[in-house]
């Protein structure tokens, strides 16, 4: 055991919409490359999610909503029944375990994905191709040169996400959080080195944030604003993104959306001591979480504890952890009571498949 006492707000309860939260903690949303082959998920996932259930809030993977946008082996989806009944046997061992809301990050992952795992060339808004390899089911491949999104497909994929998030009501989630971040689909559309479009989705930051605001109006539309979140990454280079107008940008996609009443906004990569948080917990009128920037390589001996202290103390309403929830089942239970936290086994920290590294980390007791 250690000395410190349990934060004064991160495991105080607090409201998000209609839900009540026991603490202020929220399991970030984190690949974990489990599902079958198609995109469903397993039971081994229901434990794993379960095992995570005294989190506040559990924002579920990154999953896609057609085929097109799939962007790894295994990674999950949900546009078919099949993923329907999966996903709906995870929320259930969740609620099973005393778990608080759930909602599902629906991602595409446009440039981000290959052929030999989806059976389709990428889609993105321009056709540039990433700049570095893509992971398929034989190994790492060279990125493909993306098809440029027509209208069409736009429109399609705005559909896509709706049709997604109504059945992800079906399969027992609270709500959705909508992935603009992270170097995939909707990022892409964000990012001048990625958009070099000319008509209205494209050019000036007006074009380049019109196609996230219009999944989001979708989304609202489908299943209720309050359902639905939003998540972003200014400045975060992953996946070849270069965000060279951030502090225009971003101010004015929280302006676009600001006054629909969605659930939340979700800042990855989140650093109190830069301008733009501030402007961006000045912009939002709503729950904002904040994913603090922790060591890449390692879990600090907290937790993670003061990194969220500090985002809200700077006015974030809730805090997202990610590899601290992989590795600690029991993170709040560990917070509560300043006790040791389990280190990431690297070599199975994320993408292995199996239990190994997944279920299999220990737990006060046990």
């Amino acid at each position: 055991m250690t000395e410190h006492t349990a934060p004064s707000r991160l495991l105080s309860p607090a409201r998000l919409g209609a839900h009540e939260l026991t603490n202020r903690l929220v399991m970030a949303p984190m690949t974990r490359n489990r599902a079958e082959n198609d995109g469903t998920p397993t039971p081994l996932m229901a434990e794993y999610y379960a095992q995570r259930a005294s989190a506040g809030l559990i924002i579920a993977e990154a999953s896609t909503p057609s085929t097109v946008g799939t962007t790894y082996p295994h990674i999950t989806a949900l546009h078919t029944d099949e993923h329907t009944a999966g996903w709906r046997q995870v929320t259930k061992a969740v609620d099973a375990a005393g778990g608080g809301p759930m909602f599902l990050q629906i991602q595409h992952g446009g440039r981000v994905g290959h052929p030999d795992t989806s059976g389709l060339t990428p889609l993105a808004p321009s056709p540039i191709p990433l700049p570095e390899p893509v992971v398929t089911p034989t190994g790492r491949q060279p990125a493909v040169t993306p098809r440029e999104m027509t209208h069409t497909d736009i429109r399609q994929t705005v559909r896509d996400f709706a049709a997604t998030a109504r059945r992800a009501l079906d399969a027992g989630f609270a709500g959705v959080e909508v992935h603009s971040a992270n170097g995939y689909l909707l990022h892409q559309f964000l990012a001048p080195n990625t958009n070099h479009r000319t008509d209205a989705y494209g050019g000036s930051v007006e074009g380049r944030i019109r196609f996230t605001t219009e999944v989001v109006d979708a989304i609202a539309e489908a299943i209720g604003a309050d359902r639905t979140g939003l998540r972003i990454s200014p400045g975060n280079a992953v996946n070849g993104i270069d965000d060279t107008d951030a502090d225009l940008l971003y101010p004015a996609l929280l302006e676009a959306n600001a006054g629909k009443g969605l659930a939340y906004l979700h800042t990855a990569f989140a650093d109190p001591a830069q301008p733009l948080f501030a402007r961006l917990r000045e912009g939002w009128p709503g729950t904002l979480i904040a994913n603090p920037v922790l060591p890449a390589d390692r879990i600090p001996a907290d937790g993670g504890r003061e990194a969220a202290e500090r985002l809200l103390g700077a006015g974030a309403d809730l805090v997202a952890l990610g590899r601290p929830f992989l590795a600690n089942p029991d993170l709040v239970e560990r917070m509560r009571a300043g006790a040791p936290v389990n280190a990431v086994r690297s070599k199975y920290a994320m993408y292995t498949g199996g239990p190994v590294g997944y279920t299999d980390y220990p737990v006060l007791g046990g």
